[in-house]
C-alpha cells in the first residue's frame, strides 16, 4: 500500500459512484460570499468618489492615483471571478475556473485535505510534482463530494 492516498481502482470507482452522475458542477464560491464581495466593492467605490470630490486631483500625485486605480481594478477582477467561477468534478479529475484555470487529473493526486472553513469549503489536492492545488466548493453537493474525495484520497500512514 502506498503511503499516499492513492486508492485502488475499485475504491476510485466506488467514489465516482458515490459522488453521483458526473460531471458534478457548481459554484466555486457561495453566492452570499460573492455578494458580500460586491457590496464591499460598492462601498470602496463610493468612498473613492467621496475622497476624490473632497481632494482636488491636483493635490494627489499621479502615482498615488494610478496605484489606487490598479488596486481597485484588481479587486474588481477578483470579485467578478468569485461570482462566475465554477468547480467541476468529472471522470478526468477536478477543474475550477478562476483567474487562472485550476485543474488536476485523478492520476496526479497523491493525497487530499478537506478544509471546512466558515465562508468556503476547500479541497487541497497534493500532487506528484509542484504545489498543491486548492479548489473551492460553493454548493452543498460539491462540499459533500469534497468530503468523500478527502476520505478516499487521505494520506495513509
Amino acid at each position: 500500500m502506498s503511503p499516499f492516498g492513492r486508492p485502488s481502482a475499485e475504491e476510485h470507482a466506488a467514489l465516482m459512484a458515490q459522488i453521483g452522475p458526473l460531471p458534478l458542477r457548481g459554484r466555486a464560491w457561495p453566492r452570499w460570499i460573492a455578494a458580500i464581495a460586491w457590496v464591499i466593492m460598492a462601498m470602496i467605490a463610493v468612498r473613492l468618489v467621496i475622497v476624490l470630490q473632497l481632494a482636488p486631483a491636483e493635490s494627489l500625485p499621479m502615482p498615488v492615483i494610478a496605484s489606487i486605480v490598479v488596486c481597485f481594478g484588481a479587486l474588481l477582477w477578483m470579485s467578478v471571478h468569485m461570482w462566475t467561477s465554477v468547480t467541476e468534478i468529472s471522470g478526468w479529475g477536478i477543474r475550477q475556473s478562476w483567474i487562472t484555470r485550476r485543474e488536476v487529473p485523478w492520476a496526479d493526486i497523491q493525497s487530499t485535505k478537506f478544509i471546512p472553513l466558515f465562508a468556503s469549503k476547500k479541497l487541497v489536492c497534493f500532487v506528484q510534482k509542484g504545489r498543491p492545488v486548492v479548489f473551492q466548493a460553493g454548493t452543498p453537493e460539491l462540499q459533500a463530494a469534497f468530503a468523500r474525495i478527502s476520505l478516499v484520497y487521505r494520506k495513509r500512514t
